[in-house]
Formats: C-alpha cells, structure tokens, sequence
C-alpha cells in the first residue's frame, strides 16, 4: 500500500487535470489566473500535493476561491501602460494603481483587491487578446472587458542592435531582460522565442526583472541589457532602436461597480477629450479607433 509519505510532493499539470477532472487547458488557465497554488520552476508548472488538498478542502489559506462582493473601486491593477499612467494623473481620477503584470491583476480582481485591471495577454489558440483569461478568472463576476487602445509591441533595442536584430531569433546571444511572470509582454516574449526555436541557454537573460515599461527600457538605455520585450511608445520615450512584432489590445476589465464609480468615469470622460488623442500620438505606437468598445460583458 503508497503511504503518504512515498507520495511526490508535486504534481505534474496531467495530474492536476485527471484529479480535477478536467482538460489540462483548464489547468494552465486556472494557474495563470493565480486561482490554484503552483510553482514555476524552469519553466514548468508544479502543483505543491499538500496546498491542492487544502485548496480542494476550500480550507482557510488556499489559493482565492472568490472576490469580494464589492471591489474597491479606486484601485486600478495590472499591466503598466505610459498613456493609461499618465491618463490616470492628468484625469485627477483620484485611482490608486498597483502595475504588476497583466495575471497579477486578474489575481486582484479576483480576490477584490481592486476594482479594475489592466491587461495584455496573446491566446494563440484563439488569436485574440485576453478574453480566454478574462473568463477563467473572474468567470461568473460582475465585470466588463473594455478596450483601451491597440499598441504597437515589439523589442526595444541598444542603439548599436538598431538594424541588425531583424528578427527574433537574432537575439541569440544577446543580453536580454525578462519581464516578470505574469507580466503579458513576458508571456509573448516566451511565445515568440519558441516560434523562433531559441532552446534554453541560447538567449543570454539577465539576473534582474523588468516590472514595468518604463523599468524595460531604463534597462536597454543604460547598457544593462541589449535588447527588452517592450512598446514603440518607449523606444521613442527613450531613444532606442525598435523591431515591431505584433500589434497588441491592451483591455480594462471593470468591475461593473467599480465602472460607474467617479474615479473610473472621470478618468474616461477625461480620455474623450483632445488631450488624451494628442498625448497618444505624442508617444506614438498607439491606435484609438476602439478606445472604449466592450469586448465582452460578462452575462
């Protein structure tokens, strides 16, 4: 008879689906929603045996389970975006952000730590941009996914590089910063070095995360690092080169009471004016024709 103690102490993501009963696609959604404990470990999922129990058990301390009835409606998480940044502060919205990556703040949203988040994330087997994590997190919740602006992504590049990164697979032996892990740029960044079949070892990442857009390209302008997943808005902010790679929809998504709260509507009748078009062709890289357009409105 297996004892517990013969058990491994992690499960494989074919473990967790057969356990749960599922599709190991629900598998990885529910770990990139932070709605099941896992670890990351070069690269790999593994699900800690001892917190799935409790989780399953529904015990105090498991990974969110649901959000609060009401989020707080003045804290905005998420992905970093300069013109939503700036958007927020020339609004005088008087919303709080906490800009930690794109699953960072579904996260937050779940568990009602805020009441709106941004974000950025590419689903290949759809085509289409955050819709498929919008729903396994926060499936079920009151909440409305808005379009905020499309965004030329690409990599930002040293001033040397400029010309000679024509793809990615020429970042081959360069010096490159990682954004965190639930960073949207660092999820593209992993999804086009394996489109590009640059194995492990062959991209040189440097010790140090970039958290935000700006952090990223401080990292290529200061030689820190030669190259960054990063925006077209940046390389002009910050005088690097810039290889486009794709053309991204950055979304909110809305707690519907969070939505006609003042902070939020202030913030979006602010974005109405010439002001805010002006600023985002100023940073360049940023296409308005869909600003506002509800994506998906949760039933």
């Amino acid at each position: 008879m297996t004892t517990e103690s013969t058990q491994p102490p992690f499960l494989t993501t074919r473990e967790v689906a057969e356990l749960l009963r599922v599709k190991e696609r629900k598998v990885y959604d529910l770990a990139a929603a932070g709605e099941i404990p896992c670890r990351r470990v070069t690269g790999k999922l593994l699900f800690p045996r001892a917190e799935i129990e409790v989780w399953l058990a529904g015990e105090t301390g498991a990974a969110p389970r649901g959000r609060a009835e009401t989020a707080p409606a003045n804290i905005l998480a998420g992905s970093h975006d300069p013109l939503l940044d700036w958007a927020i502060r020339e609004s005088g919205s008087g919303l709080a952000t906490f800009f930690d990556g794109s699953l960072d703040g579904l996260a937050r949203l779940a568990r009602g730590e805020a009441g709106i988040a941004g974000l950025h994330v590419f689903e290949p087997a759809r085509g289409d941009w955050n819709l498929d994590h919008v729903e396994a997190a926060l499936g079920g919740a009151p909440v409305v996914l808005v379009e905020w602006a499309k965004r030329q992504q690409g990599l930002l590049l040293a001033e040397a590089l400029d010309g000679q990164v024509r793809s990615v697979a020429d970042l081959a032996g360069r010096r490159v910063v990682r954004r965190q892990a639930s960073a949207g740029a660092g999820l593209l960044l992993e999804h086009l070095i394996a489109e590009a079949d640059l194995a492990d070892g062959k991209v040189r990442f440097v010790t140090e995360l970039a958290r935000t857009e700006t952090e990223a390209a401080a990292a290529v302008a200061s030689g820190q690092a030669e190259a960054a997943p990063g925006l077209a808005a940046m390389a002009r902010q910050f005088g690097l080169g810039f290889l486009p790679t794709v053309e991204e929809r950055f979304d909110l998504v809305v707690d519907r009471h969070a939505w006609f709260e003042p902070p939020f509507q202030r913030l979006m009748n602010f974005c109405a004016g010439a002001a805010f078009k002006a600023k985002a062709a100023e940073l360049g890289g940023y296409d308005l024709s869909g600003h506002g357009r509800v994506v998906w409105n949760a039933p």
